[in-house]
């Protein structure tokens, strides 16, 4: 028969615990926005999420409202594999159903009175009338390749606003140190460094500290409705090409509707990209069965006319799948 010893330690509220050395408290790195489908399930989520916490020191999370997605939570995770599993076990061990945002990181910005704020979500920055400065995190990585691969990883980091520091070569292999923006190696930088490696490339990296950059904040607009929950921060010399790419990727999630529906990206009062999601065309003359053609061109005038009111005054419903058009692959 086993003998099981307890241990239990008994402090008293005002004892002064310091931590052993070397610990650091954890600091996500990626943020996202999780969001019920049903608004009666926000309490659930809240939960749900509390649970999660009490085991994964690292799941950091605080309220968020959103006039589009209504009442959610923005959580911070280590990276996109953790917000993954996150993601997962809500919604089958919870079983929850939930619109998840484009994954952002966090940006610390300096207003005009000196004082700093840090946000996590591009819907949070300031008026950019207010703004001194924006800086965003970047981090030191590290890229073990095949030496045939170095010019394909290194035109990828490149492609990344990212700094090639050092090559160094063990047998054939290759160590290529380089330092980037954290936002730019969210998404799909991982997927293309293992395509354009064979699957050999490895990846390691560590926060390096925020650099002052030339961001800008990136909106949509579907039907002439700003959508806060898509707007992203992007590098100004990258905003046109975000813009172009999320207007695309909206066009393909987006059903059709009745009425034509523009899909549109700005950056303040600048319109940078559009794309326009074509209307279903019903054959309003499919009745007909001959006479004068200009009964039939009286018909297609009255359903444009008829189309032209629904563009007036229609809503879009917009799709789960577009709030996170960012991890769509090409």
């Amino acid at each position: 028969m086993w003998n099981i010893t307890t241990y239990v330690t008994i402090l008293d509220m005002h004892t002064t615990i310091e931590p052993l050395p070397g610990y650091k408290d954890v600091k996500p790195f990626v943020y996202a926005g999780f969001f019920p489908v049903s608004n009666e399930d926000y309490q659930d989520l809240k939960e749900a999420v509390e649970r999660l916490a009490l085991s994964d020191s690292a799941l950091q999370f605080e309220a968020e409202n959103s006039p589009v997605l209504g009442f959610g939570l923005r959580i911070g995770f280590l990276g996109l594999l953790h917000m993954d599993i996150i993601r997962e076990r809500l919604e089958r061990e919870y079983d929850l159903d939930l619109i998840v945002t484009n994954p952002s990181t966090d940006y610390v910005v300096k207003i005009t009175t000196g004082e700093e704020i840090d946000i996590k979500s591009a819907a949070d920055l300031p008026d950019v009338t207010k703004i001194a400065e924006i800086r965003e995190p970047w981090v030191k990585g590290e890229i073990i390749v095949p030496s045939e691969f170095i010019g394909v990883v290194l035109d990828l980091i490149i492609s990344r606003r990212g700094v090639q520091k050092n090559i160094s070569y063990f047998d054939d292999r290759a160590l290529i140190s380089f330092a980037a923006p954290m936002a730019n190696l969210l998404t799909d930088f991982y997927d293309k460094l293992k395509s354009g490696t064979s699957g050999y490339g490895t990846f390691n990296y560590e926060l390096d500290d925020y650099r002052a950059e030339d961001l800008v904040r990136v909106d949509f607009y579907v039907a002439g409705e700003m959508v806060d929950a898509l707007s992203v921060m992007a590098h100004r010399s990258e905003a046109v090409a975000v813009g172009r790419d999320i207007t695309k990727k909206l066009k393909e999630v987006i059903p059709r509707q009745n009425f034509e529906v523009a899909l549109q990206a700005a950056i303040g009062a600048k319109f940078i990209a559009r794309e326009t999601l074509g209307a279903f065309r019903k054959d309003v003359t499919g009745y007909l069965y001959g006479g004068d053609v200009s009964r039939k061109k009286k018909l297609l005038a009255k359903q444009k006319k008829g189309k032209q009111r629904m563009k007036r005054f229609g809503k879009v419903d917009i799709p789960s799948e577009a709030f996170m058009v960012m991890l769509k692959r090409d």
